[in-house]
């Protein structure tokens, strides 16, 4: 199919609209291929040369073209003379702008998201956890851990601590669904703002096993304590997500007079 792709790809030396650089065309037909299921994830171009001759471009233009498709996370690219690009999983996006939480953001990636339960326990609250759940260090805390799926693909390692004595029965309720839904149908205590930092990490054994990855794989660690419309933090979390099937999205813009940007509120 691949082959036959090639052999029937548009003129691209020739000027159209109001003159598109050929480049741009070519990524706008591979997508469109992707799209219409024309190419899928493993699919290798020749190399560049050869790809190039056979689509009658420069090699510089198919360059163009290859290298913007590659930081979108499109394809990624071999090295060497033979070495071509190979169609990759497209990456699925993820907007903090709001409090989306992770069943959200797959609902609108039209992907049906799952949860499997690691582990559910209370243990007394440790420093961290204390000072941003606003409690005494060694008060009792709830952490649940959770793997989060898409269509059965593994994609995050969730570890999240409540307040024990703001939520006594937590461990009680079904976890493997939108756990902030839960909060908010049976606490009352919907997440309305957040506070969350990012920075990359690593892949420990215990992790690449339950994400499915290499040990020291690229992950992205967001720590996040989310708040209640009447500003009490209801969790803290530390999710690792995978780097090679997630991008982060943040929007920015003005604030409100009061200097706060109000979110769009998801579930989790």
């Amino acid at each position: 199919m691949l082959d036959e792709l090639i052999t029937s790809a548009p003129d691209f030396s020739r000027q159209v609209g109001a003159g598109t650089p050929a480049h741009v065309r070519i990524e706008q037909w591979l997508i469109d291929a992707i799209s219409k299921g024309l190419l899928a994830p493993g699919d290798k171009f020749p190399g560049e040369r050869d790809f190039a001759a056979r689509i009658g471009v420069s090699r510089m233009t198919l360059r163009q073209a290859l290298n913007t498709l590659e930081q979108r996370g499109v394809l990624t690219r071999g090295t060497g003379r033979s070495g071509g690009a190979v169609v990759v999983e497209p990456k699925i996006e993820c907007d903090l702008t709001g409090v989306a939480g992770f069943t959200e953001q797959m609902r609108r990636a039209h992907l049906r998201a799952g949860a499997r339960l690691v582990s559910a326990r209370t243990e007394p609250a440790s420093a961290q956890v204390a000072e941003e759940l606003q409690i005494t260090a060694g008060d009792p805390v709830h952490e649940v851990v959770r793997v989060r799926s898409a269509e059965r693909t593994p994609l995050a390692l969730e570890r999240s601590w409540f307040s024990a004595r703001q939520l006594p029965d937590l461990l009680e309720r079904r976890l493997t669904g939108s756990l902030y839904n839960l909060l908010s149908k049976q606490y009352g205590l919907q997440p309305h703002t957040a506070v969350e930092l990012l920075e990359p990490a690593r892949a420990s054994e215990a992790e690449a096993e339950r994400l499915r990855i290499e040990v020291d794989d690229p992950l992205m660690l967001i720590q996040r304590t989310a708040y209640s419309s009447a500003g009490l933090p209801v969790e803290f979390a530390r999710d690792l997500f995978r780097a090679d099937r997630i991008r982060i999205m943040v929007r920015s813009g003005l604030q409100d007079k009061s200097g706060t940007s109000l979110g769009v509120v998801g579930t989790r």
